[in-house]
């Protein structure tokens, strides 16, 4: 992969998606695997943060973070302008064992988009022509008008939740979207309150709302690796999302009675896995009938031996429809079913709602510019929660690109971009930044 892109004479030497892509791509990989483990606030989370910070630095940026764990990098062509700027970005805590291009695509992505637009208007103010190996929508699009707001590259804090539960942690502190007396009472599986893990981290604690890192925005668009194929079936290598689906987050816990897996006859038992297993059953079934989605991809069990009849099983829920009635009737068909067998096992049903995002359609005006400026790529629905999305529902205009995943498989190692897609996105980008950053 060739990006050959740099920052210009306006600052310090830029690095081409290439190195950019090398440097961070190491961090947090297990090598066995090849997944990624950047669980927020770990030190392969905050050294995926320090390389933003030294990417930032060499190019002049001024970093800026709120309470929350959010960190933005601003460019000012007009150092006089703060608010009304164009924001861009997405972020880099991963799954457990996740893909390599969910959320960092977008970052690095947005640095080699920056040294497009800056390298465009040096060569401008000189008098001649802007270019770049990825090809003339980046030239063609820079060299058309001069960048007056500023730029903004986000890094949002917690956005898989996969340490803490909440998806989308950072941004809905941000945005005011979640409680902070809720965020304070928040765990990871170890036990450890998300404060303390932010203080260990040496993180500056103070949760809650934080308008003032984006600066009230004109605009913000995150570009993110396509997590499913459409793309691909489309034969396309950047898309526009139309809207992301409703959806949720609940806590079954299931109750039962402990004994011995040898001596309980079977008809004694009050076994909370019988009514766990059925549950996912009927999770399963029900959203292929309906053409929604269903996961039970966490569970706990108590006390978890082998020779053991389990006292309680907890299993999460993550559950998407494409409205949110559809989603509401999901949720409680899989609820009484479970309610219904727990009585049969003689167990006990508590469901617990843990998150809930309503559905999101981005801008419109917004979405209908960028796809001129792109001439009109495909527009998805996206099951797949997004910073963007929390962004959208704050009332700041949003919008989001994809690149086309050839697997179509995300948070796995299996994830992937081709590299001429990557440079594909990067011109997208490019463009549409360099749009609205003149105005």
């Amino acid at each position: 992969m060739t990006a050959g892109r740099t920052a210009g004479e306006s600052g310090s030497l830029g690095t081409g998606f290439e190195e950019l892509w090398k440097a961070l791509a190491p961090i947090g990989r297990d090598d066995r695997t090849g997944g990624y483990h950047r669980y927020s606030w770990t030190p392969a989370h905050r050294e995926c943060e320090r390389w933003f910070r030294d990417e930032a630095e060499r190019r002049d940026l001024t970093v800026e973070a709120d309470g929350n764990g959010n960190l933005v990098a601003w460019w000012r062509p007009d150092p006089a302008r703060v608010t009304g700027g164009v924001v861009t970005g997405s972020h880099l805590d991963s799954v457990p064992d996740g893909g390599g291009y969910d959320g960092p695509l977008g970052v690095v992505s947005a640095f080699a988009a920056l040294d497009a637009i800056r390298s465009a208007g040096a060569a401008e103010s000189a008098g001649g022509t802007a270019g770049g190996t990825a090809g003339g929508a980046a030239g063609g699009a820079a060299g058309g008008a001069e960048a007056t707001r500023p730029l903004g590259i986000a890094v949002f804090a917690e956005e898989e939740g996969a340490r803490f539960g909440v998806p989308c942690l950072g941004s809905r502190l941000l945005t005011g979207a979640l409680e902070p007396d809720r965020a304070r009472g928040l765990r990871d599986t170890a036990g450890v309150p998300l404060t303390d893990a932010m203080e260990r981290a040496g993180v500056p604690v103070d949760l809650g709302p934080a308008p003032d890192l984006l600066h009230a925005p004109s605009a913000f668009v995150e570009l993110h690796v396509e997590q499913g194929r459409a793309l691909a079936d489309l034969g396309a290598p950047v898309g526009l999302a139309r809207d992301i689906w409703p959806h949720g987050r609940w806590r079954f816990e299931f109750g039962g009675r402990a004994d011995h897996a040898g001596t309980a006859a079977m008809s004694d038992r009050h076994d909370p896995m019988l009514t766990y297993a059925m549950t996912a059953l009927a999770a399963n079934k029900r959203a292929r009938l309906t053409q929604a989605r269903t996961t039970f991809g966490r569970v706990q069990v108590e006390p978890n031996a082998t020779n053991a009849v389990p006292s309680l099983v907890r299993a999460w829920l993550d559950a998407r429809a494409a409205d949110e009635p559809s989603l509401d009737a999901l949720v409680e068909e899989i609820r009484r079913q479970a309610g219904d067998r727990a009585q049969r096992d003689g167990t006990r049903l508590e469901v617990h709602p843990e998150s809930w995002t309503p559905r999101v359609e981005f801008d419109v005006r917004l979405r209908d510019r960028l796809a001129a400026r792109l001439g009109s790529p495909p527009v998805l629905s996206t099951q797949a929660g997004h910073d963007a999305g929390i962004l959208a529902a704050a009332r700041i205009p949003a919008a989001m690109l994809f690149v086309r995943n050839p697997t179509g498989v995300s948070h796995a190692p299996e994830e992937y971009a081709e590299p001429a897609d990557c440079l594909a996105g990067v011109d997208a980008l490019t463009a549409v930044l360099t749009d609205l950053l003149a105005g």
